[in-house]
């Protein structure tokens, strides 16, 4: 495990769900924190900053810590980072206390973080408005001073490449109508429960609404399709992501989050969308990776989802599964019945 020192020293860009979804849990824990440029965009002037080590797999945000032999390296993976943080530095935890909480949380941040992301992806880059919006801003992210000839051809080129990559998250023609049927729920479902409790897991953020807000950075406060879809059926989401976005004056009380023993029926809700679309999807992945097949097919919502395997999902399902069996018999019990009763007790069974 890297250890790591403040102020924290991260690569990432604006558009990027999983940097926002880190910069606003470093904000809330009141971490303090250098942020730079995506340090592989050739625009960047390398007179400015020093060379940094580069990740295995290239992905934002890149944190840089040091490996026991004082070795700075470079890490991108945001769950094990949260928990990474967790470890090195105390207060306004982001991880509940109590274990069998602390699994409900990491159900909900791994499907956010994995199908949530699906949905982002496939409106951003399926629908005319979108394309055309990304295709602007986020050449210009990275170059500001970029003239508007060089700004189109990279604004082609991401264009040409985003769209290409559709494939790997499952949008396509045959899976749109689930893909969008599941969000629009999901939407629907997340505005119940904030009509409750401020958060997903009562009146203080866990790492789960974090992952959920860096995805409606994009879904609610950036893209055109889906922020219209917000609008008019759930602006209070619109309203929750932005004020997710600097939770750094938010005070604490004892007994902020659920007791594990009786989560209210409106995050039963949630959770039984997740058993309902992405435990299925999972497991699907999961055998098709395992089976080195080519093409991941099953029936989600009485319709096919067909799409390419996705080895990465594969070890979620793995991690999921390590999470569950580090439990004690009695915490297990506490959330046994709510796994039933959503449909994702298959993934740990």
């Amino acid at each position: 495990m890297l250890k790591f020192e403040q102020p924290l020293e991260l690569s990432g860009a604006p558009g990027s769900p999983y940097t926002r979804k880190m910069l606003a849990l470093l904000r809330y824990r009141r971490l303090q924190y250098r942020l730079l440029p995506n340090m592989r965009n050739p625009q960047v002037d390398a007179t400015r900053y020093r060379q940094r080590p580069q990740p295995r797999v290239p992905l934002l945000p890149t944190f840089y810590g040091r490996d026991e032999a004082g070795n700075e390296q470079a890490a991108c993976d945001s769950t094990p980072l949260i928990r990474a943080l967790e470890s090195s530095f105390s207060g306004r935890a982001v991880v509940p206390d109590h274990p069998a909480l602390a699994f409900i949380d990491y159900l909900l941040e791994d499907y956010a973080d994995e199908w949530l992301t699906k949905a982002m992806f496939h409106y951003r880059w399926t629908y005319a408005p979108d394309i055309e919006k990304a295709g602007q801003m986020l050449p210009r992210w990275g170059n500001i001073t970029g003239s508007e000839e060089e700004i189109a051809r990279q604004s082609e080129a991401i264009r040409q490449r985003q769209i290409s990559r559709l494939r790997y998250v499952g949008s396509n023609e045959e899976n749109l109508p689930t893909l969008e049927s599941s969000f629009i729920r999901f939407v629907a479902l997340l505005d119940k429960h904030l009509t409750q409790q401020p958060f997903l897991l009562g009146c203080r953020p866990s790492a789960c609404d974090f992952a959920i807000y860096g995805q409606l950075t994009c879904l609610a406060l950036f893209d055109p399709t889906p922020q219209a879809l917000i609008l008019q059926r759930a602006p209070r989401l619109y309203a929750w992501t932005e004020v997710l976005e600097d939770l750094s004056g938010y005070e604490l009380k004892e007994g902020d989050w659920f007791a594990a023993e009786g989560l209210p029926e409106t995050l039963e809700a949630l959770l039984g969308e997740v058993g309902r679309i992405y435990a299925p999807y999972l497991l699907a992945n999961g055998s098709a990776v395992e089976a080195r097949a080519e093409t991941v097919e099953l029936e989600l919502e009485g319709q096919r989802w067909r799409q390419q395997p996705f080895p990465y999902q594969a070890k979620c399902l793995a991690m999921i599964r390590a999470a569950y069996e580090d439990l004690v018999p009695e915490h297990r019990a506490l959330i046994d019945g709510v796994l039933g009763r959503t449909g994702l007790v298959k993934l740990v069974t």
